[in-house]
């Protein structure tokens, strides 16, 4: 398995080479039955995924032990990285909570731990409020972001996570979380929204791989959407693929620091997005697809989806 090709290519994620295509499993607590989920999880495998993103708030925890169910013993070089930071309240019309305090923190890692079956998580992610779309954070769950690393760095020292991340940061508190050592950053970013270019060259420059989600554009009402933008569906008729793929593709070529994690609880949505590592764009074709980029409004108040 581990000769095999990669989608999209070898990246890294901190001192871990993945493929530069992975996979957020969040949608896989939509799936019909847990059947429906390991075969999605099984093929992400098959095409040589080994990136899969998740979080015990999914669920709540049922994607951790879906991942589990399916994927258990794990192979070798398979990275699952999870997040912290928010707790499922099953409430509508959003089904989270701030969990930002570090007591928080550690439950949420013991989560992981127990509904994975793992001894070390490989990476986790600190998902803060800073930057929607999320829920926000309220009274005590105001944290400040050195005493969340100081209680992410313990769990380091510990062996119960392998690396840190950082999730809905702006530029000024990745540059605080340095020090701590930061293996990736999750930000809603896109080919129509590049708001956070500060935070992704910060990213490039340090080493840190940068990990979009909204890769697409938003999935909510009144907010665009990468595939329906007309430039990108002349290059997708062009090449002969989809909106998507280009805007898949797009972000793999903008940055080498770039891994995707697309969402779906469809096989053949997971091989067209996987198979988006295998396209290639023209310098004219990206020369057109960069003079795209605008700031777009972002939604608030929903847990972003990774479509």
């Amino acid at each position: 398995m581990t000769d095999q090709p990669r989608p999209g290519g070898p990246g890294n994620l901190g001192a871990t080479p993945v493929a530069r295509m992975g996979y957020g499993a969040m949608q896989l607590f939509e799936s019909p039955t847990v059947d429906d989920a390991a075969t999605v999880l099984r093929r992400a495998v098959e095409l040589g995924v080994n990136h899969i993103d998740t979080a015990s708030f999914y669920g709540p925890g049922e994607v951790n032990r879906r991942i589990r169910a399916a994927l258990a013993p794990y192979p070798e070089d398979l990275v699952i990285v999870s997040k912290v930071g928010a707790r499922y309240t099953g409430e509508q019309p959003i089904p989270l909570a701030a969990a930002q305090r570090p007591a928080d923190l550690r439950a949420a890692v013991e989560d992981d731990l127990r509904q994975l079956g793992l001894d070390c998580v490989p990476v986790v992610n600190l998902r803060r409020m800073d930057l929607g779309p999320g829920v926000a954070a309220e009274g005590d769950q105001i944290v400040d972001v050195d005493d969340q690393l100081t209680e992410m760095i313990a769990l380091r020292d510990e062996g119960k996570i392998g690396a840190i991340g950082v999730s809905a940061v702006p530029v000024e508190v990745l540059r605080r979380a340095l020090p701590a050592g930061i293996a990736c950053v999750q930000n809603a970013y896109s080919l129509l929204d590049r708001s956070q270019e500060e935070t992704l060259q910060l990213c490039a420059a340090e080493g840190i791989a940068w990990v979009p989600y909204f890769p697409l554009g938003s999935s909510f009402p009144g907010f665009p959407k990468v595939a329906d933008h007309p430039a990108v569906a002349e290059v997708a008729g062009d090449l002969g693929v989809t909106g998507a793929q280009v805007g898949l593709a797009w972000l793999l070529a903008h940055a080498p620091n770039t891994l995707l994690i697309p969402g779906t609880r469809s096989v053949a949505h997971l091989q067209e997005n996987v198979a988006a590592g295998d396209v290639t764009l023209s310098a004219a074709a990206l020369e057109r697809l960069d003079a795209i980029g605008t700031t777009a409004p972002q939604p608030h108040g929903v847990e972003p989806f990774q479509r």
